[in-house]
Order: structure tokens, then sequence, then C-alpha cells
């Protein structure tokens, strides 16, 4: 078996992106709701289930897919700006996150003693 998500840089940074996104997205339902008129069922069925998407993904961050398919959610959400035009630019900033977290994550664990 791999190492945890809690010895590995990469996927700990990878999965906190994902819990924080999977917040935002939910948070997201209200406001598509309350303010810009979409359907309750649409709203709670695209942003709900790509919160639940975020959540699950980062419990899968130790198959080497995952970092992938992670990838595949960020546009997803970003897509989600058709919904809620605010997702555009929340989508970008954490696409930037799930790239940066990457990045980091892999000089962390190059540098950290073996």
């Amino acid at each position: 078996m791999g190492t945890s998500t809690a010895a590995n840089p990469v996927r700990r940074l990878l999965a906190t992106v994902l819990g924080c996104e999977a917040i935002v997205i939910a948070l997201a339902i209200p406001v598509a709701v309350a303010v810009l008129d979409v359907d309750g069922a649409t709203a709670g069925a695209v942003c709900g289930g790509l919160a639940v998407a975020c959540l699950l993904m980062a419990g899968l961050l130790r198959f080497p897919w995952a970092v992938a398919a992670g990838g595949v959610l960020q546009v997803l959400i970003i897509a989600t700006g058709f919904m809620v035009p605010a997702m555009f630019f929340l989508g970008v900033v954490f696409g930037a996150l799930w790239a940066t977290a990457i990045w980091m994550g892999r000089k962390a664990k190059s540098a950290a003693p073996r």
C-alpha cells in the first residue's frame, strides 16, 4: 500500500483544496436559487453533486489517477459559472490553487528528508 494522505504533502494540499472547494460550491446553491432564480432542484443537483464529488475525490487521492480526475473536476466547477457567474472567477481561483498545490506539494516532497 502507498503512503497515507497525512504523510504525503501533495495529497494533503490537494485534499485541503478540495475540502474548501466543496464548501464554496455548496454555498453557491442558495445564491443560485435566491439571487439568480435558478431552479432549486437544478442548483442542488449540480452544485451539491460537485460538492460531494470534491469530498469523494479528496478521499480517493491515494490513487494515481485521482489527481487527473481532480483536474477534470476543476474544469466542471469553472463551468458552473454558466449557472452562477461568480463561479467562473472562483473556479479559476480554485484551479490555480489546485495547480499550485501540485507544484508546492511536489517541491516539499522532494525537499523532505528520506
